[in-house]
């Protein structure tokens, strides 16, 4: 279906309504922090995938150690899907506590080191994330999209100013995303990784899947670079949603306007159809080219209003989550 429509507030739910929908949410740090905080406020069938790529501070230094999937992206997923109770608030609390101090735990995230302690206690990285959901009450689930650390390899347009067309590799989540030149595309390393097998399955058995928000190189795109996931991705009955990002990340999508962000997507997965494009109608420059670059995609365009009152590029959650609810309520048609 082409066109677009605004996203209304959801209607109280009745008892003879169907079940929520099971929802699949893909991406790494405070993007998917920000959809999975909206999420588990209209389902209690979520899970998220999550990018295994970060080679930075805390989840850096214990990857280069202890040979281990790098643990950041996945606790600030668990610390999203904490409830809004006393228990929920205070586990968020603890596990993104950072020590400070002059020693070698400087840094260091107590959420890492407890879901690293979990991983080397079981041996399987999908049951240490699991315990430490029971631990902190989280309302869904989180998985790994790999069962192997990976590398981020980037082709970049312009890192040195004097060059501006020259295009460079740049290796590493961190140095792809904070390159002063444009990120032309990427790859991984290995290039045709394991997915980790929940990850698929629960792709497979969802009603919905969503992209997004969050860095698109370093976040978002990975997950159609993972063979099995990918394939999963375009065979999936469930319908497909992104939820664009409210402004460009310095380095990684600078100029970026809203329909670029699909554009790169087509590029990268030219077999993913989407259903819905979600955006916000305050950072849209042009209501024209993004809706003609979402029915190229297959897909419909959904404007609501899901920025932060502050002014700050961020989603506010309960906006977010009336804006999932509609549509998801609405199908995909």
């Amino acid at each position: 279906m082409s066109g677009y429509e605004d996203a209304g507030n959801p209607e109280a739910e009745t008892a003879d309504e169907p079940p929520p929908p099971r929802v699949v949410a893909l991406g790494g740090g405070h993007g998917l922090h920000a959809s999975l905080s909206a999420l588990r406020r209209v389902t209690t069938d979520v899970t998220a995938v999550v990018t295994v790529a970060d080679d930075g501070g805390s989840s850096g230094r214990l990857r280069r150690e202890l040979g281990v999937l790098p643990p950041g992206d996945l606790r600030m997923a668990l610390a999203a899907l904490c409830g809004d109770d006393e228990w929920g608030h205070t586990w968020s609390e603890v596990i993104q506590h950072r020590f400070r101090s002059e020693g070698e735990l400087h840094g260091h995230a107590v959420g890492n080191l407890l879901i690293v302690a979990l991983w080397e206690l079981l041996g399987d990285s999908v049951a240490g994330l699991d315990w430490v959901g029971q631990l902190l009450g989280a309302h869904g689930r989180v998985l790994p999209m790999s069962s192997v650390p990976l590398d981020i390899v980037a082709e970049v347009e312009g890192v040195d100013p004097a060059r501006p067309t020259e295009v460079s590799t740049v290796r590493g989540q961190v140095a792809c995303a904070s390159t002063r030149g444009r990120v032309r595309s990427i790859t991984l390393v290995p290039e045709e990784p394991p997915a980790s097998p929940q990850a698929v399955k629960a792709v497979l058995e969802a009603d919905w899947v969503v992209f997004g928000p969050g860095s698109w190189f370093t976040s978002v795109l990975p997950h159609l670079l993972v063979p099995e996931l990918a394939d999963a991705l375009v065979r999936t009955p469930a319908r497909r949603m992104v939820a664009l990002n409210l402004s460009p990340q310095r380095g990684e999508t600078d100029g970026f306007a809203a329909h670029t962000y699909l554009e790169v997507l087509a590029a990268h997965a030219p077999r993913l159809g989407v259903d819905v494009v979600l955006a916000d109608p305050g950072v849209v420059e042009d209501t024209r080219l993004l809706r003609a670059a979402a029915e190229s995609l297959g897909g419909r365009l959904v404007l609501a209003d899901v920025a932060a009152a502050d002014g700050t590029p961020r989603h506010d959650p309960d906006l977010l989550a009336a804006a999932f609810d509609a549509v998801f309520r609405a199908g995909g048609g």
